[in-house]
């Protein structure tokens, strides 16, 4: 049985009060944050983490957002916002971006190396970045721990694409350590999560040793 860590988005324009797009809230779950960081390394746990990385001209962004397809300004290259926060900080992240690498060569690096994996993403769905699924895929994990912001964008991509793409894979998401920017469409998403076999579970059930 091989369980992973997924870290979604804990970056300081999206955490902290004073980010670029803020997600409400967000600074409460911090030291659940930390603390599901801290008893994945201690278990020797891989953390998959993924964090925007934008430049200019970039589709999500947009100076008139709707705030559904299109964001103001955030995470962008070389600015402490784009950082992910301290107390999510991972253990000799490898870091994938996303131009297309070689599947069989990057499956390799990924078994390879013994730390944990970021992704850097141009658009909020994780899997726009196409490295994203042979590292999965070769990692194989059978059990996947879930949790960052914003629930109802990022969380919500990462979420369906694992379960379209890894529907064997049991996935736990901790309704403690994420945050909406609409609490009522997060909540609508949660239920329908759960009537799809997605396991809704605190981090206290992950800490102690009740999910995996």
């Amino acid at each position: 049985m091989t369980t992973i860590f997924w870290d979604v988005d804990t970056q300081h324009d999206f955490v902290l009060p004073q980010g670029l797009l803020y997600v409400s809230g967000s600074e409460e779950i911090v030291p659940v944050l930390k603390a599901l960081t801290d008893y994945a390394h201690a278990h020797r746990i891989r953390i998959i983490a993924s964090a925007d990385d934008h430049v200019a001209g970039h589709r999500e962004l947009s100076d008139t957002p709707d705030f559904r397809e299109t964001f103001p300004p955030h995470c962008m290259r070389g600015t402490p916002g784009q950082r992910k926060i301290p107390e999510t900080a991972l253990r000799d992240p490898l870091l994938i971006e996303p131009a297309p690498a070689d599947p069989a060569a990057l499956a390799e690096r990924v078994r390879s190396h013994d730390g944990d994996i970021l992704f850097h993403k141009h658009w909020f769905d994780v899997f726009t970045n196409p490295n994203v699924r042979p590292v999965v895929d070769a990692l194989d994990p059978s059990h996947i721990v879930l949790y960052g912001v914003a629930l109802d964008v990022c969380d919500r991509y990462a979420v369906e694409g694992l379960l379209r793409h890894r529907p064997a894979t049991r996935l736990h998401l901790v309704t403690d350590a994420v945050r909406a920017i609409d609490p009522a469409a997060g909540e609508q998403l949660l239920r329908d999560w759960h009537h799809r076999g997605v396991a809704l579970v605190s981090s206290r059930d992950v800490l102690e040793g009740r999910v995996v």
